[in-house]
């Protein structure tokens, strides 16, 4: 890593556009480096802790909407690798920074870093909002009862036609709930303002409405009783019971009398004038000043037992977190999730060797890791997976090794290639979306811009659990494309109880199917592509033994 002394000054607003000052806080020390490439991208960032600042595999716009506490999409402009390439960044923060000195840091080292240039603009973006119809259909509230709207609870078997999902509530019971035809889910809304049942939907089921609040703008006063079902896509597509299709905003329509539509309003953004691609190089003094902390490679302390069996018709939900302070918790573990935690993998293939009745037994288990690992709320697999692995050899006897075995993975190849070229200025990405109006239920929509080819293969990985290895580009076709992509998740099998065969793509002149596209069929019909199947080494690791029952505590 080339260390980076930040003398860099913060970022004022001066004519729109953000200058130099000397009043700004700064990093004490800081240094960025590209970040290693990964299969899972994201990125991933704790609360500084013992001065240490980090944040791992971000692209240039996960740093400034950080710099800037601004939402994605409200980061506009900037070249067309934005999105594209990541780093690493750490830096030594001085006592007592708070959150705002943080961004305003993070702003400091950008300028100097990368040369980042940058305004504050107001421009219109489109908004989700809540506007009332013609003739609004809900009763007036007394304000008696609880207020919010619930799933209502629900016992035994689902009814003819019914589907059933269960979801943990936040003392960490499992809730069941029952999917009406269509998979319909139902909401029961008790006093509630408009004001708050704007703010709820969002945190609704499957709603799909984006990071930001949805505006109230009804002008309704008061307090409301009301139901509200729609549909929830892909629990729509497994339900064989049939029943209509109902999205949120035609449930809205239909059911209240309210509208849910989106409008452009005035918003605040940042918007990129210009950033360099490399940073300036840093000078000698990171690593002395910051050494980075050791990687424990085991828990501190583990009670672990065999989860208790789940009530009839009513399984365990899975939870598996960390807390600050080195806690970690994992409730009704499947052993095979564990042990895929232990090799940081969600790659079902690439472990294997697993004994007969490994996938029914489920682990509790109530971990501390050292503090210096573990400071933010979330998982960082990179930290957890030696320690899961530790685990597992100790209390589980697991021995294991690794080898390169023949796997069927996947190659994108040309077939007649349906591409629009894209405007090589555009940000490069891929995008999960809603699918257009009449796609069929458990549809998604991947849009990409200005990718090229390789990007989009690296891409498809992400984007399907079901091809498991990297895909390799060999289409021969270069520069960035634009196009859009939908398809569906489910395996071949439940799309063909749906109305879909299997991997092939249908004939020239085959009417679209009614449960949608497997991925294989969608690159074909769509794009013109192919994911042409073959025989790879890849490095597999083999679970020698693992006992079905840990040790004592």
């Amino acid at each position: 890593m080339r260390p980076f002394l930040c003398a860099g000054l913060l970022l004022t607003l001066a004519g729109g556009v953000f200058g130099q000052s000397e009043s700004q806080p700064k990093f004490e020390i800081a240094g960025i480096q590209p970040s290693a490439k990964q299969l899972n991208a994201f990125m991933r960032a704790a609360p500084p802790h013992n001065g240490r600042y980090e944040i791992r595999n971000a692209t240039m716009l996960d740093l400034i909407r950080t710099a800037y506490g601004m939402l994605p999409d409200n980061v506009i402009g900037g070249p067309n690798w934005l999105e594209l390439d990541r780093f690493d960044i750490v830096a030594k923060i001085p006592q007592g920074a708070d959150a705002d000195d943080q961004k305003a840091m993070l702003r400091s080292l950008l300028e100097d870093g990368f040369t980042l240039v940058a305004s504050k603009e107001t421009r219109p973006l489109p908004t989700w909002v809540l506007a009332a119809g013609k003739q609004p259909k809900m009763k007036e509230a007394d304000g008696s009862g609880s207020t919010g709207c619930k799933l209502p609870e629900s016992s035994g078997p689902p009814p003819e036609g019914a589907l059933r999902l269960f979801s943990a509530t936040p003392d960490g019971k499992t809730q069941q709930i029952v999917l009406g035809p269509g998979g319909v889910i139902q909401y029961n809304c008790r006093n509630l303002t408009m004001a708050a049942f704007a703010a709820e939907l969002r945190t609704m089921m499957n709603a799909q409405l984006g990071q930001e609040p949805v505006l109230d703008e009804t002008g309704l006063k008061g307090m409301w009783n009301f139901d509200l079902k729609y549909s929830l896509g892909l629990i729509g597509l497994l339900n064989q019971g049939g029943g209509e299709q109902i999205t949120l905003p035609e449930a809205i329509d239909k059911q209240l009398g309210m509208k849910l539509e989106k409008r452009p309003l005035p918003k605040e953004v940042v918007v990129v004038a210009s950033v360099n691609r490399t940073p300036t190089p840093n000078p000698p003094g990171l690593a002395d000043a910051l050494p980075a902390p050791p990687a424990p490679a085991e828990f501190e302390v583990a009670d672990v037992k065999l989860a208790p069996p789940p009530t009839p018709g009513m399984p365990g939900i899975i939870g598996f977190q960390t807390q600050p302070g080195g806690r970690f918790n994992c409730r009704n573990c499947p052993l095979r999730f564990l042990i895929q935690r232990a090799f940081n993998t969600n790659n079902n293939e690439m472990v294997t060797g697993l004994p007969s009745g490994a996938d029914s037994v489920r682990v509790e288990i109530t971990a501390k890791a050292s503090p210096e690992a573990v400071t933010g709320p979330g998982v960082d697999p990179d930290v957890i997976a030696p320690m899961v692995r530790s685990l597992l050899t100790d209390r589980f006897k697991m021995t294991y090794h690794q080898e390169e075995r023949q796997v069927t993975a996947y190659t994108l190849t040309a077939v007649k290639p349906k591409l629009r070229k894209a405007d090589p200025e555009s940000r490069i990405s891929c995008k999960r979306g809603q699918p257009g109006p009449g796609s069929p239920p458990g549809s998604q929509t991947i849009t990409c811009q200005n990718a090229s080819m390789a990007f989009l293969a690296d891409q498809l990985l992400q984007f399907n659990p079901q091809l498991n290895w990297p895909v390799l580009n060999a289409t021969g076709i270069e520069g960035g494309w634009d196009f859009t992509l939908t398809f569906s998740n489910l395996p071949p099998g439940l799309l063909a109880g749906a109305g879909r065969g299997g991997g092939d793509a249908p004939p020239a002149g085959a009417p679209d199917p009614g449960g949608g596209y497997t991925i294989f069929e969608a690159i074909e019909k769509q794009l013109g592509l192919r994911l042409k199947a073959e025989k790879r080494a890849e490095k597999l690791t083999v679970i020698d033994h693992i006992e079905l029952k840990p040790t004592e505590n």
